[in-house]
C-alpha cells in the first residue's frame, strides 16, 4: 500500500513536457498546472519564433502559449516566463519524496504477462519478424524458433523513445499551428479594419456627388463588399482547417501521453506500433495553405473623382494606386 501511494505521488509530480519529475524551480501557470521553467520556456520559443532573441545569451520576453496540459492561453509580461509564479509547494514535496524514496523514478513494480502457449513461462522477449512480445520457449520449440528476437527491455525503451520524440513533436507542431492561426485571425481583422476604411472613403467621396452618382456608387461599394468576403471567408476556412487539424492532434497527443505511463512493456507494446503510425501521419499531414503576403490589403479600391461629370458613369477603381 505504501508503495502504491508513493508511485501515485510520482505521478503527480511529472512534467508533461518533459516527462521527468519537476525540476527547480517549478513555475506555475494562471490556470493552475506546473511545468519546469526549462519546459515552460522550451514552449514558449515554439509558440513565439519571431520573438526569439538574436543573441543566445539574451532571455525573451512577453508574448504568450498554450498550456499543455489544459490549452489555456498563457499571456506573460516583460519578464517572459521568469515572471511566472514559482511554486514552492510542489518543490518541498519533491525534495521529501526524493529523501522519502530510495528507488529510481519509473522503477514500477510489474506484473508480469504469461505466455498463451506455455502458462509458466513470462513473456520477456520480443519477435521482431513478427513484431509481438513472446517467451522464451517460443523462440526455442514454438512457433518463433526461426525468427530473430530482441531483449523485450531494449524494444521497450526504444519504442517508447521513438514516442517520447513523438510527442514531444506534435506539442511543437501544436504551438506553431495555433501562432499560424493566431496571425490569420490577426489578417481577418486587418481586412474588416482596412474594408471598412475603403467604404468609408468612397462613400465620402460618392456623397459629394449626388444624385447621378448614387447607382455608381451601389455598385462599387458593391464590388468592395464581395472581395472582402471572399477573402474573409477564404482565411476564415483555413482557419477552420487548422483548428480541425489543432483538435485532432491534442487528442492524439493526450492519447500518447497516456500510453506513456503503462508501467507494463507487453500491454505497452501491443498498442505502440499503431499510435507511432497514427503520430507519423498527423506530423506529415500537409498544413501548408497560407495567404499569399499582401493579401488583406483592398487599396486597390481607391477612385479619383477629379473627372469631368460626362466621365461619371464610367468611373472604376484606380488600378495600381
Amino acid at each position: 500500500a505504501e508503495a502504491r501511494s508513493m508511485e501515485s505521488l510520482e505521478k503527480q509530480l511529472i512534467c508533461p513536457i518533459c516527462l521527468e519529475m519537476f525540476s527547480k524551480p517549478v513555475v506555475i501557470l494562471p490556470c493552475q498546472h506546473n511545468l519546469c521553467r526549462k519546459c515552460a520556456n522550451d514552449v514558449f520559443q515554439a509558440s513565439n519564433p519571431l520573438w526569439q532573441s538574436r543573441g543566445s545569451s539574451a532571455v525573451p520576453s512577453g508574448g504568450r502559449f498554450r498550456c499543455p496540459s489544459c490549452r489555456h492561453e498563457v499571456v506573460l509580461d516583460r519578464h517572459g516566463v521568469y515572471g511566472l509564479q514559482r511554486n514552492l509547494l510542489v518543490e518541498n514535496i519533491i525534495d521529501i519524496y526524493k529523501q522519502e524514496s530510495a528507488r529510481p523514478l519509473h522503477n514500477k513494480a510489474e506484473q508480469h504477462l504469461m505466455c498463451e502457449e506455455h502458462e509458466d513461462e513470462r513473456i520477456n522477449i520480443y519477435c521482431l519478424r513478427c513484431e509481438a512480445p513472446t517467451c522464451s520457449l517460443c523462440k526455442v520449440f514454438g512457433a518463433h524458433k526461426d525468427c530473430e528476437v530482441a531483449p523485450l527491455p531494449a524494444v521497450y525503451q526504444r519504442q517508447k523513445s521513438e514516442l517520447s520524440d513523438g510527442i514531444a513533436m506534435l506539442v511543437a507542431g501544436n504551438d506553431r499551428i495555433q501562432a499560424i492561426i493566431t496571425q490569420m485571425e490577426e489578417i481577418c481583422h486587418t481586412i474588416e479594419e482596412n474594408g471598412r476604411r475603403q467604404k468609408q472613403h468612397v462613400g465620402l467621396r460618392f456623397d459629394a456627388l449626388y444624385g447621378i452618382l448614387e447607382e455608381r456608387k451601389k455598385e462599387l461599394l458593391q464590388s468592395i463588399a464581395a472581395e472582402q468576403e471572399a477573402k474573409l471567408q477564404r482565411v476564415r476556412g483555413l482557419i477552420r482547417q487548422y483548428g480541425d487539424h489543432l483538435e485532432a492532434s491534442s487528442k492524439l497527443v493526450e492519447s500518447a501521453i497516456q500510453a506513456m505511463e503503462e508501467p507494463q512493456m507487453a500491454v505497452y507494446l501491443q498498442h505502440s506500433k499503431e499510435l507511432l503510425k497514427k503520430i507519423t501521419d498527423m506530423s506529415k499531414a500537409s498544413m501548408s495553405s497560407r495567404p499569399e503576403p499582401g493579401y488583406e490589403n483592398m487599396d486597390h479600391f481607391s477612385i479619383n473623382v477629379d473627372s469631368v461629370a460626362e466621365m461619371l458613369r464610367t468611373i472604376e477603381f484606380q488600378t495600381g494606386a
